[in-house]
């Protein structure tokens, strides 16, 4: 069985759907935009599935509680695949939020709004702040209890004050996703 390489997006409302379908076309890979939404209503298993039978490496699983504090379908999808022998999540795109210490993560790095890689956290505008190596948000503090390689914190995805608009290509989440495969030497294996 071969395994499915999987990166995760801590995001789910329309712009991360639009703009993770836009990269998938433009980087490779599958793109499972039709299991996000803002919060996450799909079940582990049909996540699972739908990895099972993607094409294309890397698949991007798009997970977002919508700021609902605990374990919710997001953080129970999130479990599963880390769990599953045939799947091996190679990164995750953090996505940070306005919540303030509730919920945060440590994270390998992450890219400002400028496109900045930098050792500080962002905020959901992708403007640093004092916080060196983590961030707030919604469902990444469960990201801090895997083992995964690399967790790439950004703000907020398609926005940004603009920096990160599908229409200029959106260069932050392009950039967050690209050093994921760089990191783990793939792109777009079948």
């Amino acid at each position: 069985m071969t395994t499915k390489q999987v990166i995760v997006i801590t995001d789910g409302d329309e712009y991360a759907r639009n703009t993770i379908d836009y990269l998938a076309k433009l980087i490779g890979g599958t793109a499972l935009v039709q299991f996000a939404d803002n919060p996450t209503t799909s079940s582990a298993s049909d996540v699972i599935k739908a990895i099972q039978q993607a094409n294309e490496n890397p698949v991007y699983v798009l997970i977002d509680d919508a700021g609902v504090s605990g374990i919710g379908l997001g953080e129970e999808v999130l479990l599963a695949l880390e769990s599953d022998p045939g799947i091996t999540i190679i990164g995750a795109v953090a996505v940070a939020a306005h919540t303030k210490n509730l919920e945060w993560s440590r994270v390998s790095f992450s890219i400002d709004q400028e496109g900045n890689v930098i050792g500080n956290g962002v905020d959901k505008e992708g403007i640093a702040i004092p916080e060196i190596g983590r961030i707030n948000g919604d469902t990444v503090y469960l990201l801090d209890q895997l083992d995964l390689p690399v967790v790439i914190a950004i703000g907020d995805i398609g926005k940004m004050n603009g920096h990160d608009d599908i229409s200029k290509g959106s260069p932050i989440t392009r950039k967050a996703i690209e050093l994921i495969l760089e990191r783990e030497g793939i792109r777009g294996e079948k």
